[in-house]
């Protein structure tokens, strides 16, 4: 999505509006944080309502049987293409785990899907497309599938079946269906409104956070600052970003302003990739939802699968543009 009108409005409030000077650090933190506040929200608004319409007509029955009896590698492309566009959250990721593993479908399948479900969303794709272009929007996208591939690789070769939780092996199949939903076009431009509202009361304020910090680092922070610590030519760089995003409760579509700001401010691509992904998919609230059906070693281990590629991801995205 082009800058021009948000820009536009940015330059009005900023500079018309409240009066302040182009080449300040206020005026400067001001217009970038009117200005992405704009674009943000309308391409929530928009790609929310689009991808409601579509999983009105999607249920966690629906989802389970298109990969069941799949050849194990479709069954993981299945799996990681209905992460990308199923949306993560408490009320939705038990349900489909247990779902998958009544089918039968391999844990290590699963794990592919919980991977990507985080770090690969619509919502997000749009959005740092509409912000950073298509050029880092293919890079985060084919190293998240890549991840996903490949954690879910990595996590079936240790058989984590040992490690799930005895309930998700014993409940009976009724418990985690859901009712069918009404796919009349009335019936689902109604989910799809419910949709916009639900997902923006839970993410409009991490949102404005991420806009925050990245209006701070675009208007305060001198280059130096950020670019010396994260420098691209530091072997570090790339884990201590893995670590500092682990903490950070934000989501892949809060994270973006931030990632534009450190774009900005010259933090190597590799470094910055590696800090949304370790935002998206290793954040607290994620990992305490996963606790609910798998044990703590599955959970270290997952950590720890996931940290590695992201590391790896970082260094290969740092040497290929060095």
């Amino acid at each position: 999505m082009c800058d021009g009108p948000f820009a536009l409005l940015g330059d009005a409030v900023a500079y018309r509006l409240l009066g302040l000077a182009p080449d300040s650090h206020l005026g400067a933190a001001a217009q970038f944080f009117v200005m992405d506040t704009a674009k943000i929200f309308a391409l929530l608004v928009l790609v929310i309502y689009l991808m409601g319409l579509l999983r009105a007509l999607m249920s966690p029955e629906k989802v389970r049987a298109y990969v069941r009896g799949k050849p194990a590698w479709a069954a993981r492309a299945s799996a990681i293409g209905l992460g990308a566009v199923t949306p993560f959250c408490s009320c939705s990721s038990v349900p489909l785990f247990i779902g998958f593993v009544e089918a039968g479908i391999p844990l290590g399948v699963t794990f592919s899907f919980l991977i990507a479900s985080p770090m690969i969303n619509e919502v997000a794709v749009v959005i740092l497309f509409g912000l950073l272009g298509w050029k880092l929007t293919l890079l985060y996208v084919g190293a998240g599938l890549l991840v996903a591939w490949f954690g879910g690789l990595a996590m079936e070769s240790f058989r984590p079946e040992r490690w799930v939780e005895d309930y998700v092996w014993t409940i009976r199949v009724g418990e985690a269906r859901t009712q069918a939903p009404d796919t009349s076009l009335a019936g689902r431009h109604r989910y799809a409104l419910g949709e916009v509202r639900e997902i923006l009361r839970q993410l409009w304020k991490w949102v404005l956070l991420g806009i925050g910090v990245g209006a701070l680092f675009h208007g305060y922070v001198p280059q130096d600052w950020v670019a010396t610590p994260l420098d691209a030519s530091a072997w570090y760089s790339v884990p201590v970003a893995v670590v500092l995003g682990v903490p950070l409760y934000s989501n892949a579509t809060g994270v973006i302003p931030v990632a534009e700001a450190l774009l900005g401010k010259g933090v190597a691509i590799g470094t910055v990739l590696a800090l949304m992904m370790s935002i998206a998919a290793l954040s607290l609230p994620e990992l305490i939802i996963l606790r609910k059906v798998i044990r703590w070693p599955a959970l270290a281990l997952y950590v720890a699968v996931l940290a590695v590629s992201f590391i790896l991801v970082g260094w290969g995205f740092n040497a290929l543009a060095s």
